[in-house]
C-alpha cells in the first residue's frame, strides 16, 4: 500500500485487565485518521495465565473462548470482543495481523517421563551429561476445550527440547535422546544450534506436529479474518516449516496475506540469508537499522549520522524491510533490551516514516506511554505520520555530506498535490544546509512541521532555500 504504515498495539506493561481488545475496537478510527493502515495485535492465544503476554503459549486454538488456566479470557479480552475489534478495524479500513508463537508450548497440563541429555547452553550441539530419564511438563490435554476445532494432543514426543526437570526440580537445557530426537537443522546457528529458546521446545521434524500447526494457521486466519501474521522467533524454527506454513495458509487466505518475521540479529548477511532460506515468502524487521538508531542514540554527537543507513535491511532488500525505532522486547525491561534513549526517537521516527522504502512500524509504548506513563513523543509521531501522508512522496535525494548534520529531500509528485518535503537531523549543534527542491517550488513557502521552528522560509527562482534544524532534532520542511 501507498505509504503504509504498521502500528504494534500492544507494550509489556499493558494492565491485566482484559479490556486491550475492547481499548482497540474504541481507538480504530483514530488509528484510520492518523494514518495508520494495520495493526500488529498481540498473541491473542490462551498463555499459561491471565496475567500472560501471550508468549507462554498454552493452547492456539483459545482465543479467550474457555474455561483454561484459570480465565476464559486472556489478557486482552475475550474472542468475541477480538472478533468485534477486528470487524471494526476492517471498516476502518485496517488490516490486522495476528502475533504467531509457534516455537514452544508452555504452561502443559502434566509431566510425562522422557530421555534426555544436558546440553552446553553455549554450545548445544555439545552434552554435558549421559542421557537419563527426567519427567518434564509436556503434556497438553486442553480438557476445557474438549476437542472443539481441533482433537490433537500434545506429548513428550512432540517436542525434542525442555528446561525443566520436575524430578530434582533442576533447570538446564535438556535435549530428549528417545525416539531419535535431535534438534531441527534448519534453525540459526548461534549457539551452535538455536532451536531450543523456552519451555517444552516444539519438534518439527515430524509431520503430524507439521500438519496440525499447518491446521491451526489456516484456523486462524480464517477464524478471525485476518490480513496476515507477525512471525515470533522465527530464528528458532526450522525454516523449511515456515515456507510451508505461509504457502498452506496463503492457499487459504490468498497471495497476498501478509506475513513479517521477527528474526532478531544484527547483521545483514544473516537476515539476507534467512529471506533466501524461504524463498522471500516474508518481510522482516530491519533489526541492523534498530541497532545503528541505538548506538547514534548513545553516542551522540560522536556518531557519524552519515552512516545511520549502513548495513540495514531497508537499503539492501527494501521490498522486504519493515522499518522499526523499538517494540516490546527492546524497550527497558525486554528480553532482548536495546531501547533508544529518547532524545534521538524523533530523528529516528522521521527516518523511518519520510524515506522512500521500507514498511515502517510504529511501537505502542512510543505513541500511547509505557505502563500507563504518557509518551512524550505522541505529538512528533503524529506530525511525522501527517507528513507521510500528505508530504512523503516523489524522488529521495540524500544530503549525507556532514557527520553531523544531514538532510533528506522528497521531491513530492503530480498525484500527491502539495507534496514534497525536505528533512534535516542534527545530532549536535544546530545548522543549515542549502537545498534545491526544483523550480517547480519556486516561490513557495515552507515551514516547519514540528514547530521545532517557527520562522518560515521561501523559496527562491532556483527552487532553493536556506533550510535549518536545531540542535540534536530533526527538522521536517513542507508547503505551507
Amino acid at each position: 500500500m501507498i505509504n503504509g504504515v504498521m502500528i504494534q498495539y500492544f507494550e509489556w506493561n499493558l494492565p491485566a485487565d482484559k479490556k486491550h481488545w475492547k481499548r482497540l475496537a474504541d481507538d480504530a478510527e483514530h488509528l484510520r485518521e492518523i494514518g495508520i493502515n494495520a495493526v500488529w495485535i498481540p498473541p491473542a492465544t490462551k498463555g499459561t495465565s491471565d496475567l500472560d503476554v501471550g508468549y507462554g503459549a498454552y493452547d492456539l486454538y483459545d482465543l479467550g473462548e474457555f474455561d483454561q488456566k484459570g480465565t476464559v479470557a486472556t489478557k486482552y479480552g475475550t474472542k468475541e470482543e477480538l472478533v468485534s475489534a477486528i470487524e471494526i478495524l476492517h471498516e476502518n479500513e485496517i488490516s490486522v495481523y495476528l502475533d504467531a508463537v509457534m516455537n514452544h508450548k508452555a504452561g502443559a497440563d502434566g509431566t510425562e517421563k522422557f530421555m534426555v541429555q544436558e546440553v552446553d547452553p553455549n554450545d548445544r550441539n555439545k552434552a554435558i551429561s549421559d542421557p537419563y530419564e527426567i519427567e518434564g511438563w509436556t503434556k497438553f490435554d486442553f480438557e476445557g476445550r474438549k476437542d472443539k476445532y481441533s482433537d490433537f494432543k500434545w506429548h513428550w514426543y512432540h517436542f525434542n527440547g525442555t528446561d525443566y526437570n520436575n524430578i530434582n526440580k533442576k533447570t538446564a537445557i535438556y535435549k530428549m535422546t528417545g525416539d531419535g530426537k535431535n534438534w531441527d537443522q534448519n534453525v540459526d546457528d548461534e549457539n551452535g544450534n538455536y532451536d531450543y529458546l523456552m519451555f517444552a521446545n516444539i519438534d518439527y521434524e515430524r509431520g503430524d506436529v507439521v500438519e496440525e500447526m499447518k491446521k491451526w494457521g489456516a484456523w486462524v486466519a480464517n477464524e478471525l479474518n485476518l490480513d496476515g501474521f507477525r512471525l515470533d522467533a522465527i530464528k528458532h524454527i526450522n525454516n523449511n516449516f515456515i515456507e510451508e506454513f505461509l504457502k498452506e495458509v496463503r492457499g487459504v487466505r490468498g497471495e497476498n496475506f501478509y506475513a513479517v518475521g521477527e528474526y532478531w540479529k544484527g547483521d545483514l548477511e544473516s537476515i539476507q540469508e534467512y529471506l533466501d532460506n524461504v524463498n522471500y515468502q516474508a518481510d522482516l524487521f530491519d533489526v541492523p537499522l534498530h541497532f545503528n538508531f541505538f548506538t547514534a542514540s548513545k553516542n551522540g554527537s560522536a556518531y557519524d549520522l552519515r552512516q545511520i543507513f549502513d548495513n540495514a535491511l531497508v537499503v539492501n532488500n527494501k521490498l522486504f524491510a519493515v522499518t522499526f525505532v523499538d517494540n516490546h522486547d527492546s524497550q527497558w525491561g525486554g528480553s532482548l533490551e536495546s531501547q533508544i534513549d529518547s532524545w534521538f526517537k524523533p530523528l529516528a521516527y522521521a527516518l523511518i516514516l519520510l524515506i522512500a522504502d521500507g514498511y515502517p512500524c510504529i511501537f505502542y509504548g512510543d505513541y500511547y506511554g509505557v505502563g500507563g506513563k504518557e509518551s512524550p513523543h505522541r505529538w512528533v509521531i503524529e506530525k511525522l505520520l501527517y507528513a507521510r501522508k500528505h508530504h512523503a512522496y516523489g524522488e529521495q535525494i540524500n544530503y549525507f555530506d556532514d557527520p553531523n548534520l544531514i538532510g533528506m529531500v522528497r521531491k513530492g509528485d503530480e498525484e500527491h498535490p502539495g507534496s514534497g518535503l525536505v528533512m534535516l537531523l542534527s545530532n549536535h549543534l544546530e545548522g543549515t544546509k542549502r537545498i534545491n527542491i526544483g523550480k517547480e517550488h519556486a516561490g513557495e513557502t515552507w515551514y516547519e512541521i514540528t514547530e521545532n521552528i517557527k520562522d518560515e522560509i521561501c523559496i527562491d527562482e532556483n527552487g532553493e532555500a536556506e533550510f535549518r534544524v536545531n540542535d540534536g532534532k530533526a527538522a521536517v520542511w513542507v508547503k505551507k
